[in-house]
């Protein structure tokens, strides 16, 4: 059975590849070695964000390379990292405020809630309404909306207002775990544990072993029951 082959554009350069396949294997297929924007290759670390055009659509249209299929004649690039501005601040002079939050990221408040930035979101998440939330200062509401979020940018290249999102949102998401999330008693027991040198036998004689060993160690694990 003959394969079938389809014609796709390549940061401008044609190439025919097989159906079906995503975008990240068709550039693969093509020649491509992909040593920046390919990380996880399921979906979840945001490194192959992708913007393309299909005949018949004027759109620019954004996805991920290692989750969007191919279509006959696509025009594609991709943009491994989007310089997005990034405050540098730390936690510790900070408060889980919306003050805090206006002061570091200053363009919050040119959010013109056009919703652009949902439509751009690869994990469907509500970019506009956290947006919303951050302006009100609702730091636990952001911090849920947005855990989904990969920070691939696409939202922070889309925005008409420039804004940066995904940056806005893990600032929240870190005030929130640093100052509001409850604490975890289990991890802070077991924290004072390894700092008493609980495991301290147990990492040595792993430490020790060799890699076929420690696969099998690995594989024979005790799970925890969700």
């Amino acid at each position: 059975m003959t394969e079938d082959l389809v014609s796709i554009f390549i940061m401008g350069k044609r190439h025919v590849v097989p159906s079906g396949l995503t975008i990240m294997s068709a550039m693969e297929h093509a020649g491509y070695r992909l040593i920046r924007g390919a990380g996880c290759r399921g979906g979840f670390c945001g490194a192959c964000a992708t913007v393309y055009r299909v005949p018949g659509d004027y759109r620019l249209q954004i996805g991920l390379a290692c989750q969007t299929v191919i279509q006959p004649e696509m025009h594609l690039a991709q943009i491994p990292f989007y310089p997005g501005h990034r405050a540098d601040y730390s936690l510790d002079d900070l408060q889980p405020t919306f003050e805090a939050v206006v002061t570091t990221y200053p363009e919050l408040l040119r959010c013109l809630s056009c919703g652009t930035c949902t439509k751009a979101c690869p994990q469907d998440i509500d970019v506009k309404q956290y947006m919303a939330e951050a302006m009100r200062g609702d730091i636990a509401a952001v911090a849920d909306r947005s855990f989904d979020c990969i920070m691939c940018g696409l939202c922070v290249s889309r925005c008409p207002a420039e804004e940066v999102q995904s940056n806005i949102a893990i600032l929240c998401r870190r005030l929130y775990g640093k100052y509001l999330a409850p604490g975890a008693e289990h991890l802070a027991k077991r924290v004072l544990e390894i700092e008493e040198g609980m495991f301290d036998d147990d990492l040595a004689s792993m430490k020790s072993l060799g890699e076929e060993e420690l696969r099998r160690m690995y594989d024979e694990r005790d799970i925890e029951p969700e």
